[in-house]
């Protein structure tokens, strides 16, 4: 099993900046993938950003050039650095992890509000 904790969400004002980090704990092998979704009542959850384990970014077209994901293979960690905040922005952010497919571990959740 693999275990993600979530740290990093809190309320900022529009055009402002937060970073997200999730540690990643347990049966670490053949861990590949890592990422965050985000999820609005009521929406599907939706990809924001992913990471390879060689570090190759991902990005939703409304995040990119505002966030930026990043990774530490060395601490079990990523990170997502979220810039210029819009209250669109504002939902639940969920970090995952995969083992080369589909998304297979989940945090619980860390709420991101922006205000405006």
């Amino acid at each position: 099993q693999v275990q993600l904790v979530e740290s990093g969400g809190g309320l900022v004002q529009t055009g402002g900046s937060l970073r997200l980090s999730c540690a990643a704990s347990g049966s670490l092998f053949r861990l590949v993938g890592m990422g965050w979704y985000r999820q609005a009542p009521g929406n599907q959850r939706e990809l924001v950003a992913s990471i390879s384990r060689g570090g190759w970014p991902n990005y939703a077209e409304a995040v990119r050039g505002r966030f930026t994901i990043s990774r530490d293979n060395a601490k079990n960690t990523v990170y997502l650095q979220m810039n210029s905040l819009k209250p669109e922005d504002t939902t639940v952010y969920y970090c995952y992890a995969d083992r080369g497919l589909t998304p297979e571990y989940w945090g619980q959740g860390t709420q991101v509000t922006v205000s405006s």
